[in-house]
């Protein structure tokens, strides 16, 4: 499929998928911060929008973002995500790559991170959300997690569940780790 073949299927579907929930351009452009103007010249097919564009109406719509643009799916069906197609943020100053696995869609409800860390890494985390919590599993090394004041230490295969409305931190003890990291609102 050609990029141009993505472009002509992008006005009819996004329309369809406004029209399905009911919404109106004003609706959606409070919902989505993107001008209505823009969602309208965006569904008659006269401006191609960025991909952060596109992301804000996907969300704002709680449509899947590769099935607005891909090819119309089956029900069943397996969807792939290749290691090089996920998105990834490298924050090399704090030692710790945090690859991104849950589809964008999920984004405040049900989140899930890979975490690789480098010796001594450290991701250190504001308050979420009240009511959020997080998981995490380890698979490599040892992390230290830290919740407000608590504290405890995991190791491979160990599991920390915590308060992530509060301060909270991951750190690397004893050389590099890797964990699953699951965050979810309550």
């Amino acid at each position: 499929m050609t990029d141009s073949d993505i472009l002509s299927r992008l006005p009819e579907r996004l329309k369809n998928a406004r029209r399905t929930q009911g919404l109106s351009l004003e609706a959606v452009e409070k919902l989505s911060g993107v001008s209505r103007s823009m969602v309208s010249q965006i569904e008659r097919g006269e401006s191609n929008p960025t991909v952060a564009t596109l992301l804000n109406l996907t969300r704002a719509l709680n449509v899947d973002f590769a099935g607005l643009l891909g090819e119309e799916t089956a029900e069943d069906r397996v969807e792939i995500l290749h290691e090089h197609q996920t998105p990834t943020l490298d924050r090399a100053g704090d030692g710790c790559k945090i690859r991104i696995l849950s589809p964008p869609q999920d984004t405040g409800r049900l989140e899930v991170y890979e975490l690789i860390f480098a010796e001594g890494g450290k991701l250190d985390s504001r308050p979420h959300e009240r009511g959020t919590r997080e998981q995490l599993i380890a698979e490599e090394g040892r992390l230290q997690v830290t919740s407000g004041v608590a504290k405890g230490v995991v190791s491979k295969g160990d599991t920390a569940r915590y308060a992530a409305d509060v301060p909270h931190a991951i750190e690397a003890v004893d050389g590099p780790a890797k964990a699953v990291l699951m965050v979810v609102k309550f």
